[in-house]
């Protein structure tokens, strides 16, 4: 099967198990995988296909249609000024809270910009009069499309509808061939989910509560910016559910918060005998491939999200999206919860052991010290790329602190300088942990006036003398460009920039001096020296010793 006509057939088989009753077409070539594919829906009783020589006239009988049902219709035309035509009815779509699903066909991107025919730019082509736009981009003959277009789908038809309902904007670009070809074979099944939608959103309607089903084999994962946490960490515990929590998702405390998931579930064999019938998401999970591989593979996969126009689901496996979640309590042996708390805590054990070995300052001795060490009421800003993934690794639940991290974009930027931002506002002991190339990014987020408050904040920086991230990629092998290219090795003395800011400095010698080293008060910068092959190396001991300990779990289990 061809792309453009494999994507155009799980696209409308999407919309219909959506709910699309209706779909308005105005005809044109670059269109006609999907004209194809409703034709076909429309002959076999899935929905009404409504055809019109004019897009501005097809745009305004798919308002009317949507006006007066209150459901989602699309409409559907070919590339260039066709898709102009449809922007009367989406601003009049978009003033008065009618659900529409625009989809415009689209040139590739290599015809774009060249004086190709019937070619313009269609990106966000209606502005700000859709609720929200997305360019699905050219199909491609690869495993992961089926769920990247259904899930697509999903939430255009979710966002339409909730919390306000309005247009939304598929562009949707086809190379040639555009009609099938015969051949029907694809690399993946095209099929849907059984029940229905593949991500079925929760209208946003007062008191709406999704309820989900009794089981004791749950687990709530907790990622960064999650709200309402105590509340659903609550609801998790008395169910009997392992609670799976990043960092800065602040949700690692408690008898059921492990510390390890990340090595558990980087082992086959734990994570075949221990499949969650439902996992829970609040936040944005993102810090660790082995738990996303787990979301992936998730039979049922709710996202807990306040704003039903944005959730995240980074590997496109959630069934529902609620915005209000009601975990029941189950009656049960706790054997569920016991299995995951043995191995959590062979695992952490042995990480221990492996970092308690080494008498040097290592990257993840230092943030499991620092997030074990740190006073209550404290607050610990960490830097979005090593530094947070060290702490998900190796941090221990503990209460009474507060983890703070940018990883909303997991840019480098304004670390520094956000850091000073949330000590003020914290109003309390706050510390950072930084990579040396992150903080030298925001050298000026340390320029404050004599009339500024100063935050009581200790920043420790992690020298490694680069990109340390990149040492643990599969960019490390490449000897000959990586410390060029990826490594970025400089000569910057930190004991001079924190001279130069007038700015108290102490060098960490060992991972034993670590509390001498935050001692005082005030705006302070502590050092902390390590190699990145070293810490490399350190990084794989870690995930052998505890993927032992997990498999001598289950052995003896």
């Amino acid at each position: 099967m061809n792309p453009a006509t494999a994507l155009a057939t799980v696209l409308v088989d999407e919309l219909a198990r959506c709910g699309m009753t209706d779909v308005v077409l105005a005809p044109g070539s670059r269109s006609a995988p999907l004209a194809l594919a409703l034709d076909a829906a429309d002959r076999a009783g899935r929905l009404r296909l409504h055809v019109r020589i004019d897009e501005r006239s097809a745009a305004f009988l798919g308002l009317g249609l949507a006006k007066r049902s209150g459901r989602p219709v699309a409409l559907v035309c070919t590339s260039g000024t066709a898709a102009a035509n449809f922007l009367p009815a989406v601003v009049e779509a978009h003033e008065s809270g009618v659900p529409l699903l625009v989809l415009t066909a689209d040139r590739p991107p290599e015809l774009r910009g060249t004086g190709a025919n019937q070619t313009i730019d269609q990106v966000k082509l209606y502005g700000t009069a859709v609720r929200w736009s997305s360019e699905v981009g050219v199909p491609e003959d690869r495993p992961g499309m089926v769920a990247y277009w259904r899930s697509l789908v999903s939430r255009a038809w979710g966002i339409a509808l909730a919390p306000a309902p309005g247009p939304v904007h598929l562009n949707v670009a086809f190379r040639e061939p555009l009609v099938p070809d015969g051949d029907e074979n694809w690399c993946e099944p095209l099929d849907g989910d059984a029940t229905g939608a593949w991500t079925k959103v929760r209208a946003a309607t007062p008191g709406s509560v999704l309820h989900v089903p009794p089981t004791r084999r749950g687990l709530l994962v907790v990622g960064d910016g999650a709200v309402n946490v105590k509340r659903y960490v609550a609801a998790a515990s008395m169910a009997g559910w392992p609670v799976l929590s990043e960092p800065s998702g602040n949700a690692r405390y408690g008898d059921h918060a492990l510390s390890a998931h990340h090595f558990l579930l980087g082992v086959p064999e734990f994570v075949e005998r221990h499949r969650p019938e439902v996992v829970v998401t609040l936040g944005k999970p993102g810090l660790s491939r082995p738990l996303l591989a787990l979301l992936r593979r998730a039979e049922e996969h709710i996202v807990l999200a306040p704003d039903l126009t944005r959730w995240p689901d980074p590997v496109r496996s959630a069934t529902q999206v609620a915005q209000e979640v009601e975990i029941p309590v189950v009656s049960g042996d706790g054997a569920w919860l016991r299995s995951w708390q043995t191995a959590d805590l062979a695992a952490a054990d042995a990480v221990d052991a492996v970092l308690d070995s080494v008498a040097e300052v290592t990257e993840p001795g230092l943030a499991r010290d620092l997030a074990a060490g740190l006073p209550g009421g404290a607050l610990l800003f960490s830097a979005a790329s090593m530094p947070i993934r060290d702490l998900d690794q190796v941090m221990r639940p503990r209460r009474g602190i507060r983890v703070l991290a940018n990883r909303g974009a997991s840019g480098i930027d304004g670390l520094v300088s956000t850091a000073v931002g949330a000590a003020l506002a914290h109003g309390g002991r706050s510390y950072a942990l930084l990579g040396d190339l992150a903080f030298l990014h925001d050298q000026n987020g340390l320029l404050l006036g004599p009339h500024e408050r100063r935050p009581d904040l200790a920043i420790v920086v992690v020298n490694n003398q680069g990109g340390g991230i990149f040492s643990l990629l599969p960019q490390a092998a490449l000897a000959d460009p990586f410390e060029r290219v990826f490594g970025t090795p400089h000569s910057v003395d930190f004991a001079a920039v924190a001279e130069a800011h007038r700015l108290p400095y102490r060098r960490l010698e060992t991972a034993g001096d670590l509390s001498k080293a935050l001692t005082g008060e005030g705006l302070r910068i502590v050092e902390a020296r390590t190699d990145r092959e070293r810490n490399a190396a350190l990084h794989a001991d870690l995930r052998t010793a505890a993927h032992a300990a997990v498999r001598e779990t289950l052995t003896t289990g």
